[in-house]
């Protein structure tokens, strides 16, 4: 699956504020500031507390969009984000590169980052299908993540969680008295 650097850069911002800790007293903050780069000059970082609770919703209506179950529960969702969004596209070549900003540059950094999120990942959804939105499988992980698999077969959020739960899988199937796999007549080892 591809898709243009910003967009999917956007859609990352989008999954990263959904796995974020963003706990109080300093969570919001501490995302804004790792995340300095997304908005535009200027743009004060400093939060009210009404702002750092738009921006704990964002996160939570991006996590819903990625459990959503069906494609209306999907569009249901993401229209509430998108709700949110104030787009004002312009074109910028800040980086030495041509592309799109979703959020106009004076926009607060609550309307930066909410407009870039609900636009990445809209973009997303409505180009490559709501399914390409999950959730990690691996017991005791629920990040969200965007697969990008060619076939759309994705499971886990990342390597490491993949590993994990295929290694745990190996050690339950190894344990004594746990189920075997039935050995079909063409599978057997003496032929029989």
């Amino acid at each position: 699956m591809n898709y243009d650097t910003y967009g999917s850069s956007a859609v990352e911002l989008a999954i990263g504020l959904a796995n974020a800790e963003l706990d109080p007293p300093d969570g919001v903050q501490r995302f804004l500031d790792a995340h300095a780069e997304w908005f535009s000059e200027g743009t004060d970082l400093q939060l009210s507390g009404r702002d750092t609770a738009a921006v704990s919703r964002t996160a939570h209506l991006v996590r819903t969009v990625a459990l959503a179950e069906s494609q209306d529960d999907v569009l249901t969702r993401l229209n509430e984000l998108l709700a949110l969004a104030r787009p004002r596209p312009y074109a910028t070549d800040h980086d030495g590169e041509l592309h799109l900003h979703y959020a106009r540059p004076d926009a607060a950094a609550v309307e930066q980052l909410t407009t870039t999120v609900a636009m990445g990942l809209s973009q997303v959804v409505v180009q490559h299908g709501w399914q390409r939105l999950g959730v990690c499988s691996a017991e005791g992980c629920d990040d969200v993540y965007v697969d990008t698999s060619r076939n759309a077969s994705r499971r886990y959020c990342s390597n490491t969680c993949a590993s994990r739960s295929t290694v745990a899988a190996y050690r339950a199937r190894k344990r004594p008295g746990s189920p075997q796999p039935a050995q079909t007549q063409a599978g057997s080892l003496d032929g029989a």
